[in-house]
């Protein structure tokens, strides 16, 4: 069995971040998104991996390198347009073969992993298998209608008027038959090969597209909000390591994890949360559900429930919270009069000034 992971779109809804970062490489309790998709296939038995990758290749292809760190085997596969998730099938046929494959949306976010499915799929005869979760907001997702018993009837893509809430989780199970499926279907109004429209043409054919009702915590980390939230999710199980310096001036409350390098004065941290290596904490308050990012300097500055990526620097801030800053990113006071906020930000970018 093979995998193929999806790590080429554009990330609009993180904008002014993916405006030069890869989307699936912000990092949540600092590890890329991607990361945790990728050992998930790796524990799931799944070792030969293939990555869709489109305008960010060079930053996924830096990060993940050949997966020999993560113990898989990566051949990386470029999409040079985002033309849909069954376009992505289509391009990837040469390395998928007649091997079955598990299909993993690069920015989405499971606890517990795939390992159950994955096992499952194998065991069974049935021809795919689809993830559904319900949601409050279905016209965001695929939709999925299921029959009196219980099988998958119908599916349409980001519906206008939704007749289900179950909405499609961004991990497929496919039979070698997908890909007759997905050279069948036409581009949708959206110009994309939908993964829906192939699945609906599996199922008119007469095919065994099987359902599987997550019950666990999934997330489209797609939004700044979701991205905080699978950050305070995976930092609410986060075991205290402190592998830093922390001086006799400084406290650390509840699981707090320090990384190599990283230096703690005068600062309290309360956990959960997690300061990178190489970052320095100076007259600083970190609060619970906060995970700062390798080489980033804070002084004087109160920082809660937010993601900080690299190499940030911030200073003399009252208080921030709920916020994503990206790397190498300068916050400070102005002392120049007269007194007066002075921003320089990208497009897309969103302020809440106190």
């Amino acid at each position: 069995m093979k995998a193929l992971v999806l790590s080429g779109g554009a990330g609009t809804r993180l904008r002014p971040i993916t405006h030069t970062s890869a989307k699936q490489l912000v990092p949540v309790a600092n590890k890329p998104v991607l990361f945790y998709g990728l050992e998930a296939i790796r524990d799931a038995g799944v070792t030969d991996v293939g990555i869709i990758v489109g305008d960010t290749a060079a930053e996924i292809e830096a990060a993940v390198g050949d997966g020999a760190e993560l113990g898989i085997r990566v051949t990386y596969i470029r999409q040079d347009a985002p033309l849909g998730l069954a376009h992505c099938v289509l391009i990837a046929q040469d390395f998928l073969g007649d091997d079955d494959f598990v299909m993993y949306l690069g920015d989405n976010f499971i606890i517990g992993g795939i390992t159950e499915l994955v096992d499952e799929f194998r065991a069974g005869t049935y021809d795919a298998q689809i993830l559904l979760t319900k949601v409050d907001n279905p016209s965001q997702f695929g939709v999925a209608e299921l029959g009196p018993n219980g099988g998958v009837t119908t599916l349409v893509e980001k519906p206008k008027e939704p007749r289900s809430d179950l909405a499609l989780v961004g991990v497929y199970m496919f039979r070698p038959v997908v890909h007759d499926a997905v050279r069948a279907i036409t581009p949708s109004a959206r110009g994309e090969l939908e993964i829906t429209d192939a699945l609906q043409w599996l199922i008119d054919e007469g095919r065994d597209v099987r359902p599987h009702l997550v019950t666990g915590y999934w997330k489209d980390t797609g939004r700044l909000e979701d991205m905080l939230e699978c950050n305070r999710k995976v930092l609410e199980s986060v075991e205290p390591v402190v592998a830093g310096t922390v001086d006799a001036d400084s406290s650390l409350i509840g699981r707090v994890v320090v990384e190599q390098g990283a230096v703690i004065e005068r600062s309290v941290v309360r956990g959960p949360a997690i300061i990178g290596r190489d970052t320095v904490l100076r007259d600083t308050y970190v609060g619970p559900f906060t995970s700062i990012y390798f080489g980033c300097l804070l002084e004087d500055t109160e920082i809660e429930h937010s993601i900080v990526l690299e190499q940030s620097r911030i200073r003399g801030v009252g208080r921030i919270e709920d916020s994503l800053i990206g790397k190498e990113v300068e916050v400070s006071p102005s002392t120049a009069l007269p007194r007066a906020h002075r921003l320089m930000l990208g497009d897309h970018s969103r302020v809440s000034i106190a």
